[in-house]
């Protein structure tokens, strides 16, 4: 029996030595729910594969029907990594003990992507002005509540700046992921929705007769590119994997076949990645903040003092965060 678990060590030893190293217990990558999951995994799964060959750690995609069950998840330990929009990352950062340690870049370059509001090609409606009539008789499809682009930039850029409602503003208002936003306006069943570029340029490469049926009246001030989050209380050795691997992945350092990497990079619609940290939230805190001060301004539930307290405490936090974006550089 002393010689058989004595080999069985060396074995044990020997495997450790040279076969792939993962670990014992697996990174839950959280991927939010733009699209369809059957869409995101086809997008998803070459860069994960490559994730866990290069860095010898289990990686596992995990998905929710929202953002708040990413978000949640990593608040809980059971997702350990995450793809979030800049609003979903600052709730992680806030409430979920994460930290943004990359970002993404735009496959074109660009650095960063727009919050649009599309309708049917054929729709009497050409502007915003068109739209926001409030007279009840349209439909209007927003994002996600965690989303930056299709909820917190319209509400602040749309709708608050304009004391409007959208609730009492059109006859129904929905939540849905991007792709099927678009879908719903492509196949006429709301009258105009919120999205963004990268998904508009997702539904024209893989659907473009839905595309060809969707027009743009308005698009949103740049927003900065989606951020990668890890927890904080990630062990030390296995952050220095990771962030090599992010930061090499698709450039001339990288371990593997750089071609092919460009190529699963790209099918997510960006580029190698670049650093990053919690500074790239600051421009959106202060949108949610002044969509929070247009709304207090608007509340005819508070009274002259409830209001100015209110207003006193938005207006320093916002101009706090606005001294700290001057200055991240």
């Amino acid at each position: 029996m002393k010689a058989f678990l004595q080999a069985a060590a060396a074995l044990t030893l020997s495997a450790a030595l040279t076969g792939p190293a993962l670990a014992a217990e697996p990174i839950n990558f959280g991927i939010i729910s733009t699209e369809s999951q059957q869409n995101l995994r086809t997008q998803w799964e070459p860069f994960l594969a490559d994730m866990e060959a290069q860095t010898g750690l289990e990686v596992k995609p995990f998905f929710a029907s929202d953002y708040a069950g990413i978000i949640e998840g990593m608040r809980f330990g059971k997702v350990q990594m995450a793809w979030y929009g800049n609003k979903s990352a600052m709730e992680a950062v806030d409430r979920a003990d994460g930290e943004v340690f990359v970002q993404s870049v735009a496959v074109t370059g660009e650095p960063g992507y727009w919050s649009v509001v599309i309708v049917p090609a054929d729709s009497k409606i050409q502007s915003l002005d068109d739209l926001l009539t409030c007279d009840k008789t349209m439909n209007f499809g927003l994002g996600d509540p965690n989303s930056t682009s299709g909820y917190l930039v319209p509400m602040t850029f749309v709708f608050a700046q304009r004391g409007i409602d959208p609730k009492t503003c059109f006859r129904n208002v929905t939540n849905a992921n991007h792709e099927s936003n678009a879908m719903a306006v492509a196949n006429k069943q709301v009258d105009a929705a919120a999205n963004n570029t990268e998904n508009m340029a997702l539904i024209k490469q893989n659907q473009p007769a839905a595309f060809a049926k969707i027009r743009e009246i308005w698009r949103s001030p740049l927003i900065p590119s989606d951020p990668i989050v890890w927890r904080k209380d990630m062990d030390a050795a296995t952050k220095e994997k990771v962030r090599t691997f992010f930061l090499t992945y698709g450039t001339d350092r990288s371990t593997g076949d750089v071609a092919r990497e460009r190529e699963v990079l790209a099918g997510l619609k960006w580029a190698p990645f670049r650093p990053s940290s919690d500074a790239q939230l600051l421009p959106i805190r202060v949108m949610e903040l002044q969509k929070s001060i247009v709304q207090t301004e608007a509340d005819q539930s508070l009274s002259a003092a409830d209001k100015a307290a209110k207003l006193e405490d938005l207006h320093a936090r916002k101009a706090r965060y606005e001294a700290e974006l001057a200055t991240s550089g």
